[in-house]
């Protein structure tokens, strides 16, 4: 069999994504590059060469239309991942590739999950400018994160940690998350006087909030041999997350390595499941 590199895996989550932009522009939803791939955009032209993801932020109004597309669309290409419908996933969406193979370490025991190449749509909610609400919203996006990761048997590596997780064993953290998403979702109607915020995920709190400005109007953003949507600040963006945005990390850190235990461009997941 012809042994199958990083970049492979590239071309498919590439053309995941065309397939999600050509649906974004038809319907007119509006949607940001972000991390990893607004870096890899502006530094690269395209996928950072050592990584093996892309990543896009909707508002949940812009989400909504985008659902509505991709059911519009009957593509039998693609499936659309929800994290409130999939059962013990709870953090964001992702479009994947059927006929394709990528089985990360956590998912590994899930049959009953799909596991092809993929999109992750991440959340960009709003909150207030109030520190105190902002600081309330990161307390319980972290708490559904951890009781996200936890249904994947993640286990805990420092004392601090153990204890969260001790605590969290006691509460109802089913109906707790529910009430949290509500409140996270709260302030999402807002036209004044908020910021973004994406911090269900390990996102620390400056890490993942944002003035509202990074996010006003898309331009296109050239990416590989297409153009993607981002930020009219992207450069203002990638210097608030990274700092010195240009500047290339050692060498050890540019191994280009999949993240998936199996991946394979060819098969279908389901093949590495029996």
């Amino acid at each position: 069999m012809e042994r199958q590199t990083v970049r492979d895996v590239q071309m498919k989550i590439l053309e995941t994504m065309k397939y999600i932009d050509a649906l974004c522009r038809k319907y007119g939803v509006t949607y940001y590059i972000m991390g990893g791939t607004a870096l890899g955009a502006v530094r690269h032209k395209g996928f950072i060469p050592w990584d093996d993801d892309l990543d896009i932020f909707m508002t949940p109004l812009e989400y909504a239309k985008f659902k509505m597309a991709f059911e519009k669309s009957h593509n039998p290409k693609f499936i659309l991942q929800e994290w409130k419908t999939t059962e013990r996933y709870l953090e964001y969406a992702k479009v994947r590739m059927n006929g394709t193979t990528f089985i990360e370490e956590v998912f590994k025991d899930r049959k009953d999950l799909h596991q092809g190449i993929y999109v992750d749509i991440m959340m960009l909610h709003k909150v207030p400018l109030s520190r105190l609400v902002q600081k309330i919203v990161y307390v319980e996006s972290k708490f559904v994160t951890l009781y996200g990761i936890l249904q994947r048997n993640w286990k805990p590596k420092t004392k601090g940690q153990q204890i969260v997780v001790s605590i969290m064993k006691c509460l109802p953290c089913k109906l707790l998350a529910k009430l949290f998403y509500q409140h996270i979702y709260k302030y999402d109607d807002r036209t004044t006087n908020f910021m973004y915020c994406y911090w269900i995920t390990p996102a620390k709190y400056k890490s993942g909030i944002f003035a509202s400005f990074f996010f006003e109007n898309p331009i296109d953003i050239p990416f590989e041999d297409t153009r993607l949507m981002g930020s009219s600040h992207i450069k203002e963006y990638l210097t608030y997350r990274y700092g010195d945005y240009m500047k290339m990390p050692s060498l050890e850190k540019q191994k280009a390595a999949v993240h998936a235990m199996i991946y394979d461009v060819k098969k279908d997941y389901t093949e590495y499941l029996k």
